[in-house]
């Protein structure tokens, strides 16, 4: 990497660790603030913060194709340090919101900020040769980890001044990496790969239908939505199956939490770059697979919480998919599609954020409910048969004339 790319790449790892860092940092302190604007007890109030977690990761899907198709039509670094300033303001307001209304506006605005996830991503495409791009794109995944840890640790320290800190916080933390971007952030987008923008192109069908028409790239789509679906089983249930199987209180359930955390950015910035060297592109996805589906059935009937403790590492060992995946689509589009292409993903990704709590609380709750069938585990088997067919789509792609690099 050299030196002229390091400071760059900073700010877009600080601004993804910023973004995950965000939504965890309020979440010890929306209880509380709920109820402190909306009244009610503590039902009333997760009743509330569902919504607000359901418009976050609505608002996501939408505009990540709108935000990628921008990007590829203005550039990188005017949406990348609008959002950093828009974000900080928003996280102001929701400091200052004295009503529930306008905590849903702040929780919107902060979905479709979170959406330039892809338009960092697409940052990371434009710099990296072909067999770096899975790599870079691990990088980014291991900050969203670091920043995932960060932020639950940070807005449980900062819930003892009092329900509103943690947000004055991260609106602190949204200004200065703005400032830093606003000094060291290039242009990644040259002025001949840009292309017009257009409408059809910028929201989530238009961006799969066009997506879909070129080789492969449906596929690739398709696998990453049923991977996404099967490894959010963990933040969907890992905090009731933990309480159901091993007993654990909240403090072991955030210690096993955070042990992901890190782990996960330990794989995505550390062991992919030796994965991919060994086995490739397409055999680290492979891999990927392979572990997540161990971990799946291994999960779905241990009984020793100490031993889940144990096995974090290889749980987290899955995630590596999700770059790999995305260099395999990014060497199948043009550089005037890469935000568009980023953007698609986000999307895909928000969807499957959305369903799977959903279709994972329903399963846990309908297997651990009725005796007959008492099976806490239940969940990750789905999960495990998911992955199952995210091999067999995986393996069945045409082969195609251009091959990755390190294939």
């Amino acid at each position: 990497m050299i030196a002229k790319q390091r400071l760059p790449i900073a700010f877009i790892l600080l601004t993804l660790v910023i973004d995950a860092m965000g939504i965890g940092l309020i979440m010890p302190v929306m209880p509380e603030l709920i109820k402190s604007v909306a009244g009610g007890d503590l039902a009333n109030a997760a009743i509330w913060g569902g919504l607000l977690t359901t418009i976050f990761a609505i608002m996501q899907f939408l505009f990540s194709p709108f935000l990628g198709n921008l990007s590829d039509r203005f550039g990188r670094r005017p949406l990348l340090l609008a959002s950093m300033a828009t974000m900080a303001l928003d996280y102001l307001v929701m400091a200052l919101a004295g009503t529930l209304w306008l905590l849903f506006v702040g929780r919107l605005v902060g979905g479709i900020l979170a959406a330039t996830q892809s338009i960092a991503a697409a940052f990371m495409a434009d710099i990296s040769h072909p067999q770096d791009k899975a790599a870079n794109f691990g990088l980014l995944g291991a900050a969203f980890g670091v920043g995932f840890v960060l932020g639950p640790l940070i807005g449980g320290l900062m819930a003892t001044f009092g329900p509103r800190a943690p947000f004055y916080a991260a609106a602190a933390l949204a200004a200065v990496n703005f400032c830093i971007g606003y000094f060291v952030l290039p242009e990644t987008l040259s002025k001949q790969s840009r292309r017009p923008f257009d409408w059809r192109r910028a929201n989530p069908l238009g961006a799969f239908r066009h997506l879909g028409k070129l080789p492969d790239v449906r596929r690739i789509l398709l696998v990453f939505f049923i991977y996404e679906l099967a490894f959010f089983v963990y933040p969907s249930v890992w905090a009731y199956f933990a309480l159901e199987r091993f007993g654990w209180d909240a403090r072991m359930v955030g210690l096993s939490l955070a042990s992901f955390g890190i782990s996960i950015a330990i794989a995505q910035g550390l062991l992919i770059k030796r994965l991919l060297a060994w086995l490739g592109t397409r055999g680290t996805v492979l891999f990927a697979f392979t572990m997540s589906a161990l971990t799946f059935l291994v999960l779905a009937f241990l009984e020793n919480g100490l031993i889940a403790l144990l096995i974090t590492p290889l749980t987290a060992l899955g995630v590596v998919a999700t770059p790999a995946l995305q260099a395999m689509g990014s060497q199948r589009v043009g550089d005037d599609q890469q935000g568009e292409l980023q953007g698609a993903i986000t999307s895909v990704q928000a969807v499957a954020v959305i369903l799977s709590p959903l279709l994972m609380t329903q399963i846990f709750a309908y297997f651990t409910r009725h005796e007959e069938v008492y099976m806490p585990g239940a969940p990750f088997l789905l999960s495990l048969a998911l992955m199952i067919v995210c091999v067999v789509l995986f393996q069945s792609r045409r082969r195609l004339s251009r091959e990755e690099p390190g294939a």
